[in-house]
C-alpha cells in the first residue's frame, strides 16, 4: 500500500519498467486481503480530497462532483458485492478501478497531489478512530458488568489473597473491583491511542508535501481529525499510534487474563466462590459431570495474541530508515488482529461476568483464624506496644496454634497472655470478620463505606467514558 505499488497490467506505476511483475512476486506483493476492511474508509478519504482538490482549483466543481457521486456508487457496489472478484493487490486499486467503471477518464484526475503513502496513512488511522471508540464501548460493558457483579457482593466478606496465600478478610466488593479500575486505565489508554492517531496526513504525499495549495485544514475538518501532521517526512512513516494501539491491547489482555484467572480458580470444586453460568461453562465429550470454565481459560489464552501483536509492531518499526518503507504494509496485521480478538474477546468475558453467581457461604467456610493475624498485631499496637514487637508476638501465637492444632481464635486467654501482658479480656473480639473489613475505613479501603465509596467512584468514572465517545461518534 505505497505510492510504489502496482496492480497487474501495471497501470499504477507508469512506463519507466519493462514487462510485467514477476510471477512469484505478485502473490508476495498483495495486500487486499488485509486492507480489505478499509474500503469505507478509502473512499471517505478519496471523497475528502476531491472536494479539497475542488477548493484548491486543481478540479473543477463538475469534476469534483462527478468523482463524489462516483465513489458513492463504488461505495454502494461494494456494500452490495463485496470484494469477492477483485484481483487487485490493494482497496485502493480497486476502489480506482471501480471509480473509472464509473464515471470514466476524470477517475484519473483523482490521485492528482496524493500518494499512496498519505492515502494509506490516512486510511488506517481512520479505521483505528472508530475502533478505539468500539473497543472502549465493550470495555466499560465489562466495567459495568463488573459493576453490578461488585455491588451483588458488596456484604460478602471472603479471604483476601498475596501469593495465592490467605492474607486479611476483604469484602468480595473489593475483590471485584480491584479488576474493575485496571480496566477503566485500560479505556483512559485507548482514549490515549485515539488521540495519537488523530493526527491527518493526508496532503503530506510520498515524502515532500503536495504542490497544490490543499486547505489541509478544511481537510483535517472534513475527515474528524484534531490535527494535521507536523512534518511530511514523518507523517508517512509515524505509526507509533499503532504501537499506543496494540499496547493498549496488550495490557486489556493482561488485565482479561488475571480476571479470567481467578475466575477459573474460584469456580473450582476447591474455591466455589463463584459459579459461572452454563452458558459459559461447556461441558466435557468423556466426562459428565464436568463444567469447564471455557471462556476464562479462553480469554485468558488470548492475551498472548494481544501481547504478540505489540511486539511484532515494535520490531517492524525499529530497524526503518527515514520515512515510508515497503515493510510498513505490515502493521495492519498486529492492528487488525488485535482490534478483532477484542472484538469477539470482550462480550464474551462480559457476558460470563454478568451472568455469574457469588457464593458467600463457600467464602466464609474458607476462612482461617489467621486471616486475622494482623488484627491481633494491631489490637496490641493500639496498647502502645511497637509493631514490630506484635508481629514477633502474634507471629509465636500462630506458631503455637499450628503446633496445638486448634484455630488461633481457640487459644485460651492464658496462651494470649503468656505470649503478651498486654492481651485481655476483650481480645476475642479481635474475631470478627466484619469488625475487621470495617476497620479499614481510609480511601480504598474495604470497609462498607470505602467500598461503597469505591462504586460511585467506578460508575461515576464510566459514565464520563461513555459521554466522551458518545460525543466523539455523534459528532
Amino acid at each position: 500500500m505505497s505510492d510504489s505499488d502496482a496492480h497487474e497490467g501495471g497501470s499504477l506505476w507508469g512506463g519507466r519498467f519493462d514487462g510485467g511483475m514477476a510471477p512469484d512476486m505478485v502473490p508476495f506483493n498483495l495486500s487486499l486481503d488485509v486492507d480489505g476492511r478499509l474500503w469505507r474508509e478509502d473512499i471517505r478519504g478519496s471523497v475528502a480530497w476531491a472536494e479539497a482538490l475542488r477548493r484548491a482549483s486543481v478540479l473543477t466543481s463538475e469534476e469534483s462532483a462527478a468523482l463524489v457521486s462516483g465513489l458513492r456508487t463504488v461505495a454502494e457496489r461494494i456494500e452490495s458485492e463485496g470484494l469477492g472478484g477483485a484481483t487487485e493487490e490493494d482497496i485502493h486499486s480497486v476502489v480506482e478501478r471501480m471509480l473509472g467503471e464509473a464515471v470514466g477518464d476524470v477517475a484519473g484526475k483523482l490521485h492528482t497531489g496524493r500518494s499512496r503513502n498519505d492515502q494509506s496513512s490516512t486510511d488506517v488511522r481512520l479505521y483505528g478512530m472508530g475502533s478505539a471508540d468500539r473497543i472502549t464501548g465493550r470495555v466499560l460493558d465489562l466495567c459495568e458488568a463488573l459493576l453490578s457483579l461488585a455491588e451483588s457482593g458488596r456484604d460478602s466478606i471472603m479471604p483476601g489473597y498475596t501469593h495465592l496465600q490467605q492474607a486479611q478478610p476483604v469484602r468480595a466488593a473489593q475483590w471485584v473491583l480491584s479488576h474493575l479500575f485496571p480496566l477503566l486505565r485500560d479505556v483512559a489508554r485507548l482514549g490515549s491511542a485515539r488521540t495519537a492517531a488523530s493526527v491527518l496526513p493526508l496532503g503530506a504525499g510520498a515524502i515532500a508535501g503536495c504542490p497544490f495549495p490543499i486547505d489541509r485544514e478544511a481537510l483535517r475538518n472534513d475527515l474528524g481529525f484534531d490535527r494535521v501532521s507536523e512534518n511530511s517526512v514523518d507523517a508517512v512513516s509515524d505509526r507509533d499510534w499503532i504501537c499506543d494501539f496494540t499496547y493498549a491491547g496488550a495490557m486489556i489482555g493482561v488485565h482479561l487474563s488475571r480476571l479470567s484467572e481467578d475466575l477459573v480458580l474460584f469456580s473450582t470444586a476447591e474455591f466455589g466462590f463463584v459459579r459461572l453460568a452454563d452458558a459459559y461453562s461447556p461441558g466435557s465429550s468423556l466426562m459428565p459431570q464436568k463444567r469447564n470454565p471455557d471462556v476464562a481459560e479462553l480469554g485468558r489464552g488470548k492475551s498472548g495474541r494481544l501481547i504478540g501483536n505489540l511486539v511484532s509492531i515494535l520490531t517492524l518499526l525499529k530497524g526503518l530508515p527515514t520515512s515510508y518503507n515497503r515493510d510498513l504494509q505490515e502493521d495492519k496485521r498486529p492492528l487488525f488482529d488485535t482490534i478483532d480478538t477484542l472484538d469477539v474477546t470482550m462480550p464474551a468475558l462480559t457476558g460470563a461476568v454478568a451472568t455469574a453467581e457469588m457464593r458467600a457461604s463457600r467464602m466464609e467456610s474458607a476462612m482461617d483464624a489467621q486471616l486475622l493475624a494482623t488484627d491481633l498485631a494491631d489490637y496490641l499496637v493500639r496498647k502502645g506496644v511497637p509493631f514490630r514487637s506484635t508481629h514477633e508476638v502474634v507471629g509465636r501465637l500462630v506458631k503455637r496454634a499450628e503446633e496445638d492444632g486448634v484455630s488461633l481464635s481457640d487459644l485460651s486467654l492464658d496462651a494470649f497472655r503468656s505470649a503478651h501482658e498486654g492481651f485481655e479480656d476483650d481480645v476475642f473480639d479481635v474475631f470478627d470478620w466484619r469488625a475487621s473489613v470495617d476497620a479499614r475505613d481510609g480511601v480504598g479501603g474495604t470497609s462498607a463505606r470505602a467500598v461503597d465509596g469505591q462504586v460511585e467512584e467506578a460508575r461515576s468514572r464510566i459514565a464520563s467514558a461513555r459521554r466522551e465517545v458518545g460525543e466523539r461518534v455523534g459528532a
